[in-house]
């Protein structure tokens, strides 16, 4: 805090009109009033007060009790001003300060007064004009220590029985479980020092940190871009494959925290928030979309016979995680989410629509050859009220999982489910993750019309039900990894790979009738090119396979007088001739269900620069 201390002789203010649009009600403070040798504190609450608000109050009302008896006020005058520093708190921290130093100076028996916080104010004043009548003083808090959360862990069955984490015996199979175990209940160390190849995958994909940016940011080439692109459209194709409508939107990544549920949510949230500064006001940029999301809902009058709904963004999040920390597509200050919240009426409704949502994950999941481990984060009653649902829920899970209790009232939710794969290095990978929110709907005013025609709070269900889109990713070069551990041809989903089919002429002569193959393959969807390069037909078969291309088809001159094409195909490693139409109805059947884009890169190799991430 920085403040003008000025002993009046005379001081008066009246309040004439709002500065802020949640300035304090007039009847909270004191709107006009007119004193005599007063001790008027001008204060101007600084960002880095919130950091122990609690302690620059104190140090406020020492500085402020030290001048009073030296100049021998007979009251005291709390006036929020602005104007002493650049560095402004959020509205709601520097209202919350200025009512703590109120409170402690009254609770010493000072007669105080406090004018209104975000008003615009007339005043006039009368200094005395001695030695000690303009003083300034600056106080800076001691960091507060961050409030450690207690917490229980315990590992669940799918037959209901409870073990604590070091008397659990552990199956075949079960060794991933028990790694992801030793690391969050154990807190064991993982060895360090490796780093994981599925590192070098997301390099080899396009996907690279940004030198011109933050560190934790990352530029996605063509390749990446089509990943990226195709994984986004696929997470709103499942979320409206969930039986309930659903709402595709975009909005900001930018929100003020003068805004009380902004600012309380972020303060849940914790400490990796990206905050930037506009015209003296204080934002964050969203860790989620869930901001833009409540603010659209909170507008519309729905009905309980609207509910459930859903509502979904591919939502770009902000995230300050600790610089050692970063891992290329996995741990990253600026990533996608594709952000999905469902209203539901009540706490049971919401616990029938998670079933669901857990059903889609498992499914995913397993379509994408994820061995999830689920870790549910439940409060304590929560828990005492509902433990045979959180029996059902691991018991549909079909293995154990990791339950960490947490007290009642820290945060939004009552249950928090993260599922977890371990990487090639046996490290747990968060994935997908869904929680039931009993606290936001009040926050920022949703309300539904109920059966008796009153209004309501919905229960709202966060999910991400593939993940964020670079550690769905992630995920899926994981795989790719534990394969090549296992001495196996690493591949990727055809559905996901940049490139479908890369078609080689053996020469010249056969480059119209590989051309005329690629047109016929673009106008089903199926992403191709066609490597007219005069190189040896080695060298062009192996740059294919760098680029994990799924299928290779080479074309010389018996398969253009049969209208043939000779096949190679990556994940089994045979090599197959065939129709062009029975090659077709093979993608065709393999790409099913998945979404269609177009491809990223000329159709012509031979157009392509060297792209440095390839070679």
């Amino acid at each position: 805090m920085r403040i003008l201390l000025i002993h009046a002789e005379k001081f008066w203010f009246k309040a004439r009109e709002k500065a802020i649009k949640n300035a304090e009600p007039l009847e909270e403070a004191v709107g006009e009033a007119s004193l005599e040798n007063t001790l008027v504190a001008f204060i101007t609450v600084e960002s880095r007060d919130e950091e122990n608000i609690e302690d620059s109050a104190s140090k406020a009302v020492d500085a402020i009790e030290d001048v009073y008896h030296r100049v021998k006020a007979e009251s005291i005058v709390i006036y929020p001003y602005a104007h002493l520093s650049p560095d402004l708190a959020s509205p709601g921290k520097a209202l919350e300060a200025l009512r703590l130093v109120e409170k402690k100076l009254k609770e010493k028996g000072y007669r105080v007064t406090r004018a209104p916080f975000g008003w615009y104010k007339a005043f006039e004043i009368k200094c005395y004009g001695h030695p000690l009548a303009e003083l300034s003083r600056e106080v800076k808090p001691v960091k507060a220590e961050r409030k450690i959360v207690e917490k229980k862990y315990y590992i669940l069955t799918p037959e209901g029985k409870l073990y604590k984490p070091e008397e659990y015996v552990y199956r075949e199979g079960e060794e991933e479980f028990k790694a992801l175990v030793e690391k969050e209940a154990l807190k064991k160390e993982l060895p360090g020092g490796e780093k994981p190849r599925v590192v070098d995958y997301c390099r080899k994909f396009g996907f690279e940190w940004e030198p011109l940016s933050d560190i934790g940011h990352m530029r996605y080439g063509p390749h990446a871009t089509i990943m990226v692109e195709l994984v986004g459209d696929y997470s709103w194709q499942i979320a409206r494959e969930l039986g309930f409508p659903v709402f595709k939107v975009l909005g900001t990544n930018t929100f003020n925290l003068a805004h009380p549920a902004v600012s309380k949510h972020a303060e849940l949230f914790g400490e990796r928030l990206y905050e930037v500064r506009v015209e003296g006001g204080r934002y964050i940029l969203r860790y989620a979309a869930c901001f833009q999301q409540f603010s659209i809902l909170s507008n519309w009058p729905l009905s309980y016979r609207n509910l459930p709904l859903g509502m979904l963004e591919i939502a770009d999040s902000y995230r300050l995680e600790q610089r050692g920390e970063t891992l290329l597509c996995f741990r990253l200050r600026r990533f996608y989410m594709p952000d999905l919240h469902i209203l539901t009426r009540n706490l049971e409704e919401a616990m029938e629509v998670a079933k669901k949502i857990q059903e889609k994950i498992i499914e995913e999941g397993r379509k994408a050859g994820f061995n999830y481990w689920a870790i549910y984060n439940v409060t304590e009653d929560f828990l005492q009220q509902h433990k045979d649902y959180i029996v059902e829920l691991v018991r549909r899970e079909g293995k154990p999982v990791l339950v960490t209790v947490v007290p009642a009232g820290i945060y939004y939710w009552v249950i928090n489910v993260e599922y977890t794969i371990l990487d090639e290095l046996m490290r747990p990978r968060e994935i997908a993750t869904f929680q039931i929110d009993i606290g936001n709907a009040k926050r920022f005013n949703i309300t539904y019309v109920d059966e008796n025609n009153q209004k309501q709070h919905p229960v709202i269900i966060h999910t991400a039900i593939l993940g964020s889109i670079e550690r769905y990713i992630y995920g899926i070069l994981a795989n790719a990894a534990k394969m090549e551990k296992q001495g196996k041809t690493p591949y990727i989903p055809t559905w996901l790979s940049p490139i479908q089919v890369r078609i080689i002429p053996l020469t010249k002569n056969q480059l119209e009738y590989a051309l005329q193959i690629a047109y016929k393959l673009l106008e089903h969807g199926i992403r191709v090119d066609v490597d007219d390069r005069w190189e040896s037909l080695g060298k062009r078969i192996r740059e294919a396979g760098r680029e994990w291309i799924p299928y290779i088809v080479v074309i010389g001159e018996r398969e253009e007088k049969t209208n043939t094409v000779n096949v190679r195909i990556r994940r089994t490693n045979d090599q197959k001739a065939m129709t062009l139409e029975e090659f077709i109805e093979l993608l065709e059947e393999e790409l099913k269900g998945y979404p269609k884009r177009p491809q990223t890169l000329p159709l012509r190799v031979s157009q392509r620069p060297p792209i440095p991430y390839l070679m």
